[in-house]
């Protein structure tokens, strides 16, 4: 059922895309926001128990309502199933970004991939070089997949296989999102228990879905390459399990995706191996890398999922 699942909400999400201001993540967002409100006192303890509440509450929720389904039927509980991972798991949710930068890269409009790319990050993209600027498209383009896809699957896997059904989609993309949105801000919120809270908890969440990303780049990439650089230099691309993925992807494809050395800091070594600063057909390799990681680890579930029955 679990493979069955996965491969339902991804045909589905390819056919009817979620909107970005649909009811569902809208709702979510509300609610976090609602917790933040109402338990940031600024206490240490505050921060975990609204992080669980924001956080476990609805995840169970999903596991409590698939076993009710289950009770009813198999065919409900693996319908919302279904549901559940339509929202949370798939390309779409990011991949329209990326595909309209690589067209206006295709075209030869710079100007209009860095006014894309600033608009994805939200950043000042204006003066990047165009290695530069290839190196973040691939950079923030593999992050996104991991986030929005395999960290979604491997968490929905775990927690499928142990009976909790889509628990495990909810628990990632929750943990994810408000890994971004209980940051600092101007006005002084959220509290530093709330944020600190948040960022433990994704570090925690999100270790062995990354290793899991990481070693599939590994085998349908250049495995020796991928591992490697996993292994020696991940600190080098990104902090925590950022810079594992990242180093894994570099390898994988063989290209240089270290950030380009300053001239405050003319002493940061080139990546090692001297890989090639990453070039236009670079993106198409990142498409080919994502799909064939998305075969390899869909066609382990149909096989945990034949070992089942």
């Amino acid at each position: 059922m679990g493979f069955l699942a996965v491969l339902l909400a991804l045909l589905i999400e390819q056919a009817r895309p979620l909107a970005f201001n649909n009811p569902v993540h809208a709702m979510l967002r509300g609610w976090s926001r609602s917790v933040r409100r109402n338990l940031d006192a600024g206490g240490h303890g505050h921060g975990w128990v609204a992080w669980a509440l924001a956080v476990v509450f609805p995840s169970a929720v999903a596991a409590l309502v698939y076993h009710a389904l289950w009770q009813i039927g198999a065919i409900f509980a693996f319908m919302w199933s279904v549901a559940v991972l339509y929202v949370t798991l798939g390309f779409r949710q990011f991949s329209h970004h990326f595909s309209q930068i690589r067209r206006s890269l295709e075209e030869g409009d710079e100007r209009a991939a860095r006014e894309q790319l600033a608009q994805w990050l939200r950043v000042d993209a204006a003066s990047l070089p165009r290695t530069e600027l290839l190196r973040q498209v691939i950079e923030h383009s593999v992050l996104a997949a991991h986030r929005h896809v395999f960290g979604v699957f491997f968490c929905f896997i775990v927690l499928w296989v142990i009976g909790l059904g889509p628990a495990g989609a909810v628990l990632y993309r929750l943990a994810e999102y408000l890994s971004r949105n209980w940051r600092a801000r101007p006005d002084g919120t959220p509290s530093q228990s709330l944020r600190d809270a948040a960022a433990t908890a994704w570090r925690w969440v999100d270790h062995w879905p990354a290793r899991a990303t990481a070693l599939g780049f590994a085998v349908v990439g250049n495995f020796e390459e991928a591992v490697g650089s996993w292994r020696a230099d991940a600190d080098r691309f990104a902090p925590g399990s950022d810079g594992v993925v990242l180093a894994a992807t570099s390898g994988a494809l063989n290209v240089n995706l270290t950030p380009q050395a300053t001239d405050s800091d003319p002493s940061d070594d080139s990546e090692p191996g001297l890989r090639p600063d990453p070039q236009l057909a670079h993106l198409g390799s990142v498409v080919g890398l994502v799909w064939r990681a998305v075969v390899l680890w869909m066609l382990l579930l149909a096989l945990l999922t034949l070992a089942r029955f």
